[in-house]
């Protein structure tokens, strides 16, 4: 099954490639790796939920922000090369937790992207990661997450 395919299986639609907040632009292709810029969640042009985990936001809703955050970023990677059936290995997840004091399980937040792409891609989406927690955000949002992610080439 294709990857769209069964990511509307998995009841998701990709977005189309998120517009940049600031002086940037959504990914950038080196090589034969694809660096996602910081993903928000975001959809359908605003943003789903604000706050600090921990206070304003739950762990469970920060996990659901960040499948969010990673749908966004296979769309900034759709944008630079055109079809996911491209990708070889998701190598990198960052994940950033704007958590509150005390508030000390961005592992669990962050699982939400690094589950969401195993259960979309497979071995395809097992990946390094890290999983920080941070006092602020842009825009107020709970989670943010980058990617790194090898394509597959011409020669391979």
């Amino acid at each position: 099954m294709k990857i769209e395919e069964k990511l509307k299986s998995m009841g998701f639609s990709l977005p189309p490639t998120p517009k940049p907040v600031a002086a940037y632009i959504p990914a950038i292709l080196s090589g034969d790796l694809v660096y996602t810029s910081g993903q928000i969640p975001v959809s359908e042009g605003r943003l789903q939920i604000t706050g600090k985990v921990g206070t304003d936001v739950t762990k469970e809703q920060a996990y659901e922000a960040a499948k969010l955050c990673a749908l966004n970023a296979l769309a900034a990677v759709k944008g630079v090369i055109g079809d996911l059936e491209n990708i070889e290995q998701v190598i990198k997840v960052v994940g950033f937790v704007a958590s509150a004091e005390g508030f000390t399980e961005q592992p669990a937040v962050i699982n939400g992207a690094s589950e969401f792409l195993g259960e979309l891609l497979g071995e395809k989406g097992v990946h390094a990661r890290s999983a920080v927690g941070v006092a602020e955000l842009p825009l107020n949002v709970p989670v943010e997450l980058e990617m790194i992610v090898k394509i597959k080439t011409s020669t391979d």
